[in-house]
């Protein structure tokens, strides 16, 4: 089964939302058809108020570089047991603030 839920990077701002996951795996991101050029990268919590942030086992941080009107699959074992989500235009060290209001879509599968 999917699920498609929406997380919004309001304009002026880097991080999105907040998203509880239920135990379902991301499996592909749909990104908005206006979107300032950057990264996409991704903090993680498991009680919904501290956030940190993504990286893989050799310690880099997980950066997809995303396109406007594009989607993006991606293994779900880079999200497994996360319970928590939020997306970050830009990377830790590097922000960018969005210029208007953006939409992602992120599809989820149970």
């Amino acid at each position: 089964m999917i699920a498609r839920v929406a997380f919004t990077i309001l304009a002026g701002e880097s991080l999105s939302n907040s998203l509880h996951l239920y135990g379902d795996l991301p499996a592909m991101l749909e990104m908005p058809p206006t979107w300032d050029t950057a990264a996409l990268t991704f903090r993680h919590s498991y009680d919904g108020g501290t956030f940190q942030n993504l990286y893989t086992p050799s310690g880099e941080e997980v950066i997809f570089p995303v396109a406007a009107a594009c989607n993006f699959a991606f293994s779900t074992a880079l999200f497994s047991g996360a319970q928590y989500l939020q997306l970050r235009s830009g990377t830790a060290a590097v922000p960018v603030n969005q210029t208007a209001d953006r939409v992602i879509y992120l599809n989820l599968i149970w």
